[in-house]
């Protein structure tokens, strides 16, 4: 009953305008940016927050417009990106708000990017729109393990339907400091080896592990998933995946522990396991 999860780390978008005539000043840009997702695309989107100015977004702009990849280009700046999108404008300041409510200004009014940087040479102007990993603290595990249990227990308690299979109300599960344990166990060795998988590195099983730590069980499930930064966000994308649904619903399982941990190397996202086990 092991299953896994994860997202996409990088989006990319390059949109290229050629334009002639006038040079383009960085506050230009950045304001057309600016009016664009404050007016929803000129009404047509949610309005979303104002971007941020990032310098270390600068340095990755430059890097991009000197043909690194914009993955390379955000991780060799030094900022932390979940989420990225890159803009190359040619033209002049006059048509900026048109170029990009033209080209693709859903990109620009994405409200999940917080962050931006400009590198301007000549003509040209390179944007990089990104957002930040937000890592929960360790001192709000206990909080985030208490809310996924809730959150699992509502569901379980008036069923649901995992893909094609519907579930009817199954009995709430306890929290397990045992299981919390092995969980975390499991999420720190994900996130220290850059791996992501249900079997670790020694070979060992979910099973395994779990009775490692002397813990008595006859039914053993886990889900992981790379990503999430909330109990909320983590559990919904379970629940959207007919095999965790699946193991979050079974009624055989009584206790369940929780665990996060920080990525390192590549993936600096959290890395989450939850662990389902069913006593003799």
């Amino acid at each position: 009953m092991n299953r896994s999860s994860h997202r996409p780390l990088w989006r990319f978008l390059t949109l290229l305008c050629s334009l002639s005539a006038t040079l383009t000043t960085h506050a230009d840009v950045v304001s057309a940016v600016q009016l664009l997702r404050e007016g929803g695309c000129g009404g047509i989107l949610p309005a979303a927050r104002p971007l941020h100015r990032n310098a270390l977004l600068d340095r990755a702009a430059e890097q991009w417009s000197a043909g690194r990849s914009l993955a390379a280009a955000a991780e060799h700046s030094g900022y932390e990106a979940k989420a990225t999108a890159a803009l190359h404008l040619i033209g002049p300041e006059s048509s900026a708000v048109q170029m990009l409510r033209r080209s693709n200004c859903r990109t620009v009014s994405d409200p999940s990017l917080h962050d931006m940087g400009v590198y301007q040479r000549g003509g040209d102007t390179w944007l990089v729109l990104a957002s930040a990993y937000a890592i929960p603290a360790a001192s709000q595990a206990p909080v985030l393990a208490t809310r996924a249990l809730t959150l699992v227990n509502e569901v379980r308690g008036r069923g649901t339907r995992c893909g094609e299979r519907a579930f009817g109300p199954a009995p709430p599960v306890r929290l397990s400091g045992t299981l919390t344990g092995v969980a975390l166990g499991h999420a720190v060795d994900m996130a220290d080896h850059n791996y992501f998988e249900h079997r670790d590195l020694t070979g060992r099983s979910p099973a395994d592990r779990v009775r490692s730590v002397g813990y008595r069980e006859t039914l053993v499930g886990e889900n992981i998933a790379y990503g999430p930064e909330t109990a909320e966000e983590v559990v919904q994308g379970w629940l959207d995946s007919p095999g965790h649904c699946e193991n979050i619903m079974d009624p055989r399982f009584a206790e369940m522990g929780i665990a996060y941990a920080a990525g390192h190397a590549s993936r600096r996202g959290v890395y989450w396991v939850q662990v389902l086990a069913a006593l003799q």
